[in-house]
């Protein structure tokens, strides 16, 4: 049967998966386990997400975007409903940015806690801090003002005197603590880990996921500070094998900033001896290379690459100045980070200068092309669901808003657009190798970006590659596609930088 035509009267018209956006919206259902029947409590032109229940079962709380026309806007707040049809929704926050996160309700029902993002130009940048409203609506009060660092996961302590979250903290992170009238953040955890999925129980017994760069994410109950194991599901494939070391890397880029990054070194690593060297560049940008397990970094560390993964400007974990440094600058400070790193890797004797490759997904990709049109160093590279034109990317992925707040409309200032389309604008000057990947479907960052760079260096006569995974979106998730992917990256790598082209183990 043929498909109607698709009718698009939206501002912010797709989406990675969802697709070209109609007129359907994401509403608040309730269902009655007794009659088996359901029955809708929200309505509007509006998506409701994160719902959650108080404590005496009787109202939801939720987020919402309910500007007047919310495809123009990154205003969400946390609201309040009674659970039943026609029942009126009640606004609790009134920030003129994004309130969201899971909503928390306080024990006794009386105050909700939530995240509370920054001004809506930065929304892409957000640093979320902790905050506490009235259920009933009134002034919110920030927990957690001078902490300038992330926080997320907000629960109650059992008594209501105090709020647990997890803060994002310079390539790790934590458990913290504050009592919710205000006061000092406690740090209730450390080490060089990543703790996530934080859950209290009603007698105040905290468990939680906790990995490090050579323990894959495992339960484990919380005790005074100390870590006790619960589960045990990957032990027995970890004692099968030898795993890459990770430490902490930092570097200084040639205009003074201090960058912190992670260094894998392959098992048996040999002080003194020079590696091919992988720059693996996370993507986000609004996210942190960090101490927990990653697959991709070891199999790379087991093929006899030394990874480095640099928390380059506008990653996150490092504080709010730090991850907005990119505002409208896309592809400038972060490659002047990504080299100076790999300058120090070399300096120090871990990297060898003759065999550099590098390689990203995603924001990770698009500054894997723009670093190949500044460095003709690299010998290898693999850019993923990346984009380099970005003026071609107006209107055809699902970043309107941003686009809009941050660089304006190309047709009033062109400039903006042309200096963050640099890369494909100098793709004259790229002489690495670079093998481009992307999803058929997606609609994050469209083939197109991909497509473009190939063309660009297929004319030039480098030598590229374009692998289409069909039907995928932004992310690759089809098992057989996954396994193509790794293997296509190590082949490429090991093509370039490894001797006679070793093939990959």
């Amino acid at each position: 049967k043929t498909k109607p035509p698709i009718l698009i009267d939206r501002y912010h018209f797709k989406a990675d998966r969802e697709g070209y956006l109609g007129g359907l919206r994401e509403h608040l259902w309730v269902f009655d386990l007794e009659t088996r029947k359901g029955e809708a409590i929200t309505s509007g032109l509006y998506n409701e997400r994160s719902p959650v229940w108080s404590p005496d079962g009787k109202r939801i709380a939720f987020v919402s975007n309910r500007a007047p026309d919310p495809d123009r806007s990154g205003d969400t707040n946390i609201y309040v409903v009674e659970a039943r049809a026609g029942a009126e929704v009640l606004p609790v926050t009134t920030f003129a940015g994004p309130d969201e996160g899971r909503p928390a309700w306080s024990p006794d029902g009386q105050w909700i806690a939530y995240l509370q993002g920054d001004e809506p130009r930065l929304h892409a940048y957000n640093l979320n801090k902790l905050a506490v409203s009235p259920a009933a609506g009134g002034p919110a009060r920030v927990l957690t003002p001078s902490l300038d660092r992330a926080v997320e996961n907000p629960l109650w302590s059992a008594d209501g005197r105090s709020l647990f979250f997890i803060v994002e903290d310079d390539r790790a992170s934590y458990v913290g603590r504050v009592p919710a009238s205000g006061g000092n953040v406690d740090k209730l955890t450390g080490g060089r880990r990543v703790v996530s999925s934080l859950s209290l129980g009603s007698d105040g017994k905290a468990v939680l996921l906790q990995s490090t760069a050579v323990e894959i994410p495992e339960v484990h109950a919380l005790e005074n500070g100390e870590f006790r194991r619960l589960s045990r599901q990957n032990e027995a494939w970890l004692s099968e094998v030898e795993l890459a070391s990770t430490e902490d890397f930092t570097s200084k880029s040639k205009d003074g900033t201090v960058v912190n990054s992670l260094v894998v070194k392959p098992a048996g690593f040999k002080p003194g001896q020079k590696y091919p060297l992988l720059l693996i560049i996370h993507g986000g940008p609004n996210g942190q290379d960090e101490h927990s397990f990653s697959f991709d970094q070891q199999l790379f560390a087991a093929q006899g690459y030394v990874v480095l993964a640099v928390n380059y400007r506008g990653s996150s974990g490092r504080g709010s100045a730090y991850q907005k440094a990119i505002y409208a600058d896309w592809c400038n400070k972060e490659v002047v980070d990504l080299v100076g790193a790999v300058d120090e890797a070399i300096r120090i004797g871990v990297a060898d200068p003759e065999r550099l490759g590098l390689g990203g997904w995603s924001y990770g990709g698009i500054l894997t092309d723009a670093t190949i049109a500044v460095d003709p160093r690299f010998k290898a590279g693999v850019s993923g669901a990346g984009a380099s034109l970005q003026l071609t990317m107006y209107g055809t992925d699902q970043y309107i808003l941003q686009y809009e707040q941050e660089l304006g409309v190309p047709w009033k200032g062109l400039e903006p657009w042309i200096r963050v389309s640099s890369a494909f604008l100098h793709a004259d000057r790229i002489k690495t190798p670079t093998l481009f990947m992307c999803g058929e479907k997606d609609f994050n960052v469209p083939i197109a970006g991909s497509e473009q760079m190939y063309q660009a260096l297929r004319s030039r006569g480098i030598d590229t590659q374009l692998v289409v995974y069909p039907g995928q979106y932004h992310g690759i998730m089809m098992p057989s596609y996954v396994r193509d992917r790794l293997e296509r990256r190590l082949a490429w790598y090991g093509k370039y930088l490894m001797p006679g082209g070793q093939p990959a183990q």
